[in-house]
């Protein structure tokens, strides 16, 4: 009985360690590329096989990472018409010259927009800076406002909205006195703020997404996702049931605790498609 309890207890001991070693120093670094074909009722031909790819919770926090780096040589070998950042990408505002350096490495596509999550907030990151940043990688960050970028001829519009913990998101006042395109796509950090939305937003884009919730950053068998305040009843992930199909990604960095367990870090690909 002895030997027994031992080796139960070895055996345990030996799987926490296995289990701290992948969620501590393996998966934080093991990046999922994902790619997804996104139909579109009544999408232009023109638009047909255009790519946005997603990049979100990066949290840079001291040096341009290796999971940063990854990104970038990802982005240089993919093609993409639109590069989207949807917030958490700088977590002290000491960051931000390892976040210009990054946007610059992810810039030389057609466009390049971001908008701001609660770690910019809370790091009290200059907004100014944060501007600069992403210049420096010829693109603009949106606050409550839509941008315009040419694919193929056709217009599309991109919406980038205020976070809804620590700022005012406003779709009303981001599409105000802007001209119709030919699809529209909005951008917001926190998800939960999606289901806040009525269903008679003109123009309803064709796509949502989001970030926020690191796709729970620790899974644990069994158990359900602990995600942060303003994460709402999404994880990650497709949802369509709100205003418009909603992806929330589960994020590239971690936070609080720098781990991830059953749920890698993702950079996300998406090929707009006629239904």
């Amino acid at each position: 009985m002895l030997n027994r309890r031992r080796f139960l207890l070895s055996s345990l001991v030996a799987i926490g360690g296995v289990t701290a070693a992948d969620a501590f120093g393996i998966e934080p670094h093991r990046l999922q590329i994902v790619h997804h074909d996104v139909p579109v009722p009544g999408l232009s031909p023109s638009l047909d096989g255009a790519r946005i790819a997603q990049l979100t919770d990066l949290h840079l926090h001291s040096g341009l990472d290796r999971i940063a780096r990854q990104t970038i040589d990802v982005l240089r070998q993919e093609s993409a018409d639109l590069v989207v950042m949807t917030g958490d990408m700088c977590e002290h505002a000491r960051a931000l010259p390892e976040f210009t350096e990054f946007a610059r490495g992810c810039g030389g596509h057609r466009a390049l927009f971001g908008v701001l999550g609660n770690w910019e907030a809370w790091a009290r990151a200059d907004r100014r800076a944060l501007s600069a940043a992403f210049a420096a990688g010829g693109g603009q960050l949106l606050v409550n406002q839509t941008r315009f970028v040419q694919i193929n001829g056709k217009t599309v519009g991109v919406v980038g909205l205020d976070d809804p913990r620590t700022g005012r998101p406003d779709p009303v006042a981001a599409m105000l006195n802007v001209p119709k395109p030919d699809l529209s796509i909005w951008l917001v950090h926190a998800p939960g703020f999606v289901d806040q939305v009525t269903h008679v937003v003109t123009p309803t884009p064709a796509l949502i997404l989001s970030g926020h919730t690191h796709g729970g950053q620790i899974r644990l068998p069994a158990l359900p996702a602990i995600c942060p305040a303003g994460s709402g009843r999404f994880v990650e992930g497709w949802y369509r049931d709100t205003v418009a199909p909603l992806y929330v990604s589960r994020g590239l960095g971690t936070s609080v605790i720098r781990a991830r367990l059953f749920c890698p870090p993702e950079i996300t690909f998406f090929t707009l498609r006629r239904t």
